[in-house]
């Protein structure tokens, strides 16, 4: 049996909206856009993607998936994703290498420090 990756679901009140705001940030393309699905990937054929669905219902706590970034550097990509409308979110993980901010519609994600060698 094979399994292939296809995407992550997240459900948002505005699909549009948060799945435009992801695909700049992240530099994706666009591969599908209703007013009740978006789905963004790395490119057209690559997988997996991120597809944005509508659920009008508010998000009520933390949230139990979240992704990680690892980029080049991370106080320029922190700035960057800020400057870009991510916000810092405390979710109790204290003092850590990583930081932890939330898109527009509060999902939170992680920026990862350096890989330890």
């Amino acid at each position: 049996m094979t399994l292939e990756w296809e995407q992550v679901i997240v459900h948002s009140a505005d699909p549009v909206a948060l799945g435009q705001w992801w695909a700049e940030a992240l530099g994706w393309v666009v591969v599908h856009s209703s007013d009740e699905e978006f789905e963004i990937r790395p490119e057209p054929d690559r997988l997996p993607g991120l597809e944005f669905v509508r659920l009008d219902e508010d998000k009520k706590a933390k949230s139990r998936l979240h992704l990680d970034f690892r980029p080049d550097d991370q106080e320029a990509e922190v700035a960057r994703l800020v400057a870009h409308g991510a916000r810092h979110v405390d979710i109790g993980q204290g003092d850590q290498s990583w930081v932890v901010l939330a898109d527009p519609e509060g999902n939170e994600f992680c920026v990862l420090g350096p890989r330890r060698r």
